[in-house]
């Protein structure tokens, strides 16, 4: 039977229309367009409910169970309890029931808790009220109620409820400003400009009389990129229809600025937003440690396994002779000799495997999950992580992944707001070769209280003057920045010749950098009005320009141009943008001089610019208007044929000078990223700003160097070569000299080989994950992998919000499995703080998205060193030795237990007391090794902070390999034989009691269990470097009270406890000579092989750590106790000096 049809309804109406229809066609207030008109095909869109959270009321029992049971651990004693509860076992069901369900419970409470937050979050959004018009009037409505092609109305400072495409304005010019700092982290303003044909509809009479249809592109998650268009019908002509952009959509998560209100309509709601498509699902991350963890688990169970399978056989050959299997003192019952063999075997082996289950304890698990939650406290309480000027400290949204901060590999960091501050300083500007520098020396003459600063050759000549102005009134007029007069707006200026505030707004805040810069030098840009753009020159007059044309910046260009003409009637194009965009297209002006002060301000870090200008005839001007029209109202490959007319029009220029701007960054970003750089850590800048942007920003950082080769990967070069050859080339480049020369093994950086650093942007990017026609993955990824494996730092500019997301999958997923980190403040950064093993959110003044999907939130950059190479260090350190003394310990348990099954005949006899059997992880040994796991520090603060290179001792999960771990388990091994042997052998044969008396078995499982609890206890003794009276409390107190605990179970310090298999057992054990000699000499034995191996490994082969230790050994005693005044932690560090 053909299912074609079958499968096409059911993926129609169930997969939603989109994935059908390569369109959308939305009615604006779902008006039909009159009739006799191109039929449209109905489809259904979601409504505007936003989700975030992962359970619902009715799914969070089965779904939470299902995730916690995927445990290996917590399935593995679900197996053993149910085993319990069927079949008659040594131990009783609750020993293993009891700590499985707390486990369950708790961990279901902290991640429903977690979830009921994310529903409360949701709710608030999704609540939030809306102004929808609706029959002429206004109406409000929840957000949760919007459907697509709803008229929304939204007043100043509000979010917009979904994406719109934006009809109308309270400014007469049809524009408003928004700030997308939630969305692409930026919080300068940006221009978007509504439908030419609506834009004069302010009223809600008016817009609702609106009769127009929207078609579109479906859904897709690229912020920068809209295509559409608006038919607007009328009842004499046919419609008009005009294109829609990226400048007409209003995007979720923008806030509306500086605008009274504006009308728009819904495009898409809900889940199909941009916003929430750059959302990836928040998948449960799991740490290095809980994988090895898991690793380790499956070792023990197929050790478990083995002893029960062999004490099994074992057992039937011991009782394959009549006598040893049914003695006189314990015959069977008839039922029982004729019940199945092979039954009977597997319940004996099921049997064994409850009987040695302990070696697998639930307790660490227990005690894993507190020392998680309660060592994240650690970072909250940091007072050197508490930002005075944001009054914001460190926050820790998930404690699951504390140890995995100090396993970081790669960190992938956002630039603008994380590593920069995003405040632009205008330094400098380059005309014919006379340097300008504000407020210094201008025109060859010193300003009023200016610094003298030798930063300019001579006064320019009568002819130069001309030019001079020419390049102030260039960069006064080529931007597109707003302007708004008023004491109450974001960021006021004040203009230094007036008495009013004004601010100048604009989407880049280094175009208001250069805009200020060049007002201080005597030119102020007034504002645009009715389409023409004003300027004040120095002599105070005020000069009108009229607007013709906007050629907008674009990544593939890089650079920008407008059309303007003057009030004498010429018109001029002016150009700006980075240097290589610009000098190729110059065919006059001092070339030579601009450049090499374009190259000595890169090198400086600062973002330089280069301007150009051509006069233009009528003629030329209306030639080029025709040719923008053609292109701009195109529907299909409109971005290419803008792109080709863009490259028409800007040739055959004529240079001016170039500007230099500072992006500050933010306090010691650079130090820190030294600092990462010495400790065996990658970083990646990953970014949305363009490539000369982010590069010099990473020059300011020092993430590149004056001595980094800099490699492209860039549409730019793809133009001109194929991805191929580019990748191979460059692998060829960086793998010839990787061969040939070594690397510093402390610093991370080169040394006497050649630094590179990879350059890439979004499109090339998209090339190399792009798969094959078979599905397969292209061969480009591994090339770009060996080349990013052989360069010091990597640069990717213009990356939509999942492409950030697909660079750390890429890295995470490849042969070496690094464990990655990623940074960042914005909600563009989302989705790779998601995907990264790691996500940190930067708690930034505006837009909390990153630091609420983050796993940890910290005030500033810089806090991050001390996050990975303090706390990180110390939590990993801790867990490990943790995890591997849980395994140790319980090898000591169970292992005497395995042994002395050869003496009782394999009959499942316990050798230690039930209560002894149920507290030993429980009671005796928890406390002591939770408290080394918050507490311990092997190394002092300041020694982590001072040579971040310790970092490289742990990393790679050093302290759970296969080697450390073997080690501790024939530990746990030496030290049962010892036990057990060593009380065995002492006491064969021997009457150890005046009145001649014999140890029996609870009294020999006893002596067995005191030297066990006595020698863990000490081990962790000799293990603990930082000693504190809770330390001293602890340790000494739980062999305190496993001796008080014994003298009240045998019914020595309350006699009416006196449980009959132990009454009076332990103070009989302690009445003999020989029992203490005992305790004392095989606690000594047990002991001495690790004591001998740490002495001979710290003078033979010391690490860096054990160097460090040795060398605060020696200068502790030196040194002079701290005095109040003095802090015990402080960064030795001196804040780097700005050049």
């Amino acid at each position: 039977m053909d299912c074609t049809l079958v499968r096409t309804l059911v993926h129609r109406y169930c997969a939603g229309e989109e994935d059908w229809v390569d369109s959308r066609t939305v009615y604006v207030g779902h008006r039909e367009p009159p009739p006799g008109t191109e039929a449209y095909i109905p489809q259904r869109c979601p409504d505007n409910r936003i989700v975030s959270s992962k359970y619902t009321f009715w799914n969070f029992i089965p779904k939470n169970l299902f995730e916690q049971f995927r445990r290996i651990a917590n399935f593995y004693f679900l197996i053993i309890f149910l085993v319990q509860l069927i079949i008659d076992t040594p131990t009783s069901p609750v020993t293993s029931g009891l700590p499985l369900f707390f486990v369950i419970t708790v961990t279901a409470i902290k991640q429903g808790y977690e979830d009921w937050l994310r529903h409360k979050a949701d709710s608030a959004m999704n609540q939030c009220p809306v102004h929808f018009v609706q029959h002429g009037r206004l109406v409000r409505k929840q957000s949760r109620k919007l459907r697509v092609g709803d008229i929304v109305m939204v007043k100043e400072d509000e979010t917009f409820p979904c994406d719109l495409i934006f009809l109308s304005s309270s400014r007469v010019d049809g524009t408003c400003h928004v700030t997308t700092a939630s969305l692409d982290g930026e919080s300068s303003h940006k221009t978007h400009y509504a439908v030419q044909d609506t834009k004069g509809f302010h009223t809600e009479e008016d817009i609702d009389s609106l009769h127009a249809t929207i078609e579109c592109e479906q859904p897709q998650p690229d912020l920068y990129r809209f295509v559409g268009r608006i038919n607007v019908y009328s009842d004499l002509n046919d419609p008009v229809v005009r294109p829609l952009g990226s400048e007409n959509l209003l995007l979720r998560g923008a806030t509306l600025k500086n605008t009274e209100k504006i009308f728009g309509v819904a495009i898409y709601t809900g889940m199909e937003t941009k916003m929430a498509l750059n959302y990836q699902a928040k998948s449960q991350k799991r740490s290095a440690v809980e994988k090895s963890m898991n690793v380790f688990l499956i070792v023990y169970l197929c050790i478990l396994i083995s002893k029960a399978l062999i004490n099994t056989v074992l057992k039937y050959v011991w009782q394959s002779e009549p006598f040893r299997d049914e003695p006189w003192y314990n015959q069977k019952t008839e039922a029982e000799r004729q019940r199945n063999p092979f039954l009977r075997a597997f319940t004996d082996f099921l049997a064994f495997m409850v009987l040695f289950n302990y070696i697998i304890p639930v307790s660490m698990y227990v005690t894993v999950e507190m020392q998680k939650f309660l060592g994240s406290y650690f970072i909250t309480w940091d007072e050197e992580m508490f930002d005075e000027e944001t009054g914001e400290g460190p926050l820790v949204n998930t404690s699951d992944l504390n140890e995995e901060l100090g396993q970081v590999e790669y960190v992938f960091t956002d630039k603008t707001g994380t590593l920069t501050e995003n405040n632009m300083e205008f330094k400098e500007c380059c005309v014919e070769g006379h340097v300008y520098v504000p407020h210094a020396i201008c025109n060859g003459q010193v300003l009023p209280a200016a610094a003298a600063i030798d930063m300019i050759d001579a006064s320019p000549g009568a002819g130069g003057r001309e030019r001079e102005e020419l390049f102030f009134r260039a960069v006064c007029l080529c931007h597109t920045i707003q302007v708004k007069d008023d004491d109450e707006v974001d960021g006021p200026r004040k203009s230094p010749d007036s008495g009013k505030r004004c601010a100048y707004i604009s989407s880049s805040p280094d175009e208001v950098a250069l805009v200020e810069g060049i007002q201080r030098l005597g030119f102020t840009y007034l504002r645009l009005k009715d389409n023409y753009m004003e300027l004040q020159n120095r002599d105070n007059d005020i000069e009108r320009f009229e607007l013709l044309e906007i050629l907008s910046f674009d990544s593939v260009r890089r650079r920008m141009s407008v059309i303007v003409k003057s009030a004498t009637g010429e018109i001029y194009l002016f150009c700006k943008g980075a240097d290589s965009s610009i000098f190729p297209r110059v065919i006059e002006g001092k070339v030579d001089q601009i450049r090499s002060r374009v190259e000595r301000n890169a090198v400086e870090g600062l973002r330089t610019l280069c301007v150009a200008y051509k006069r233009l005839i009528q003629e030329e001007y209306e030639g080029i208007y025709k040719l923008l029209h053609a292109a701009r109202v195109a529907l299909q490959d409109r971005e290419r044929k803008l792109a080709e007319a863009y490259e028409q029009i800007e040739k055959d220029l004529i240079l001016l000078g170039a500007t230099a701007v500072e992006d500050r960054l933010q306090e010691k970003a650079a130090d820190t990223i030294e600092a990462l750089q010495k400790a065996g850590i990658k970083v990646w800048v990953l970014t949305g700003d363009k490539m000369e942007t982010a590069a010099a920003a990473c020059y300011a950082c020092k993430l590149f160097r004056g001595t980094t080769q800099l490699l492209e990967v860039t549409t730019k070069r793809l133009e001109e070569h194929s991805l191929h050859d580019v990748l191979c080339e460059l692998s060829k480049t960086v793998l010839r000299c990787s061969a040939s020369l070594t690397r510093d093994n402390i610093s991370g950086l080169s040394t006497d080989m050649q630094d590179y650093g990879l350059i890439i942007d979004g499109a090339a990017l998209s090339l190399i994950m792009k798969p094959r026609e078979d599905g397969s993955s292209s061969h480009y990824r591994e090339l770009f992998l060996d080349i990013c494996r052989n360069c010091s730092a990597v640069l990717c500019c213009r990356m939509a919000p999942l492409q950030k997301a697909q660079i750390v999958k890429l890295i995470k997923f490849s042969k070496e499995h690094p464990i990655t980190l990623a940074i960042g403040d914005g909600a563009n950064d989302v989705s790779m703080i998601l995907e990264a093993h790691v996500g940190i959110g930067i708690i930034g003044k505006e837009g909390r998205q990153a630091a609420r999907n983050s796993d940890y939130a910290i005030p500033k950059f810089k806090h991050l060193k001390k996050m990975l190479l303090v706390h990180g260090h110390f939590y990993y350190v801790r867990i490990s030795e943790l995890v591997q003394y849980f395994f140790y310990k319980n090898v000591c348990f169970i292992f005497p237990q395995f042994l002395y099954q050869f003496f009782c005949g394999f009959s499942q006899q316990t050798l230690y007391d039930t209560a002894y059997l149920t507290l030993y992880n429980i009671s005796f040994t928890s406390l002591p090794i939770l408290l080394y796991s918050l507490m311990e520090q092997h190394v002092a603060m300041d020694a982590l902070k001072r040579d971040p290179a310790l970092y490289r001792d742990i990393a790679k999960n050093a302290l759970l390999r296969w080697r450390v771990f073997i080690y501790w388990t024939f530990l746990g091994v030496f030290d049962a034989l010892v036990f057990f042997f060593g009380a065995y052998f002492m006491f064969e044969n021997t009457s150890v009691t005046s009145n001649g008396q014999m140890f029996g078995n609870w009294t020999f499982g006893t002596l067995v269990f005191t030297v066990m609890v006595f020698t863990v206890t000490l081990k962790l003794a000799l293990d603990t470097h930082y000693w504190t009276w809770i330390n001293h409390f602890v340790i000494w107190g739980s062999l305190l009270f496993y001796v008080v605990f014994s003298l009240l179970w045998g019914g020595i310090i309350w006699p009416f406890l006196s449980y009959q298999r132990m009454y009076y057992v332990f103070i009989h054990m302690l009445s003999s000579g020989p029992a203490w000699l005992a305790i004392v000499l095989l606690v000594a034995v047990s002991l001495l092989p690790d004591v001998l191996k740490k002495v001979l490994c710290r003078q033979l082969w010391p690490s860096a750590t054990e160097r460090v230790q040795r060398s605060s050994s020696r200068r502790a005693p030196a040194d002079a106790a701290p005095s109040p005044d003095r802090p015990l932690l402080m960064d030795p560090e001196p804040r780097p000096r700005r050049e």
